[in-house]
């Protein structure tokens, strides 16, 4: 304690199990929490990071390392640091901006290899693309409701995550019928595909092709698109199958490689 400083007694009341997150994109990186309903972990959070090693990008090692191995899917990343993920969204500006952490190919809870030079590297948040608490107060939408977010040109869908059971899913998609800017991204994206229930058999697949419904925050008109299903880059079922969560491979998890 006489040593311990304030920002120490900060931390230690940090104490939380590690807030494991796949990483996406090469343009751009992006940040997916892998969600669970239990706390501390009930919360689908999506951020925009850089990785450097002190003043110095590794992010250009990253993406070598993935065009490297492109039969591996997922990459994701382990905080070194301990702490509460709402410190990376809350207040605004959010609490903390950066942490180490160690960088994996494949999923690191089953069996994933460290990436030689990111044993502890260094995570700075750019931006957050959101952030929601699933405290079982938001009603489930009927229809199959994603998340766009991206860059023109590497775009992404994530699957909203309301109340169990649900899925979480990151495919990257291609689309038409309107040309998506930044702007639009900067300001949220939700896609809706209304003649798809909001089943984790019915999300959107790879190679499939459907018509989308696009509303940007705070717009007063809706976006006619075409979307087209390119790579899923995570799907998981099974943890989010009720507040517990379960650790058995569903049968679409099977289908789907995962």
């Amino acid at each position: 304690m006489d040593n311990m400083t304030s920002h120490d007694m900060h931390m230690s009341h940090e104490n939380e199990p590690p807030h494991n997150m796949m990483v996406v994109g090469e343009k751009s990186v992006y940040l997916s929490h892998l969600p669970m309903f239990m706390k501390p972990h009930n919360f689908q959070v999506i951020l925009e990071a850089a990785f450097t090693q002190g003043a110095n990008s590794v992010q250009e090692l990253y993406v070598k390392d993935r065009q490297a191995n492109p039969k591996v899917k997922m990459y994701t990343i382990e905080p070194q640091d301990s702490f509460k993920l709402q410190t990376l969204f809350e207040p605004r500006p959010p609490a903390r901006s950066s942490f180490k952490a160690t960088l994996f190919r494949g999923h690191l809870e089953r069996g994933a290899t460290v990436v030689d030079g990111f044993k502890n590297f260094d995570v700075k948040i750019k931006r957050v693309i959101y952030a929601q608490e699933l405290d079982g107060t938001r009603t489930k939408p009927d229809k199959l409701t994603y998340l766009l977010f991206g860059r023109p040109g590497e775009l992404f869908l994530a699957h909203r995550i309301t109340t169990p059971p649900d899925f979480d899913q990151i495919i990257s998609v291609k689309i038409e019928g309107h040309k998506i800017t930044e702007q639009e991204l900067a300001g949220g994206v939700e896609v809706v595909f209304l003649e798809r229930p909001n089943t984790a058999a019915q999300r959107l697949k790879e190679k499939e092709k459907l018509k989308g419904r696009g509303h940007v925050t705070g717009a007063h008109q809706f976006l006619n698109l075409s979307v087209e299903g390119v790579t899923e880059f995570y799907f998981e079922e099974g943890e989010l199958a009720s507040e517990e969560g379960s650790f058995r491979t569903t049968r679409e998890e099977k289908k789907a490689g995962f």
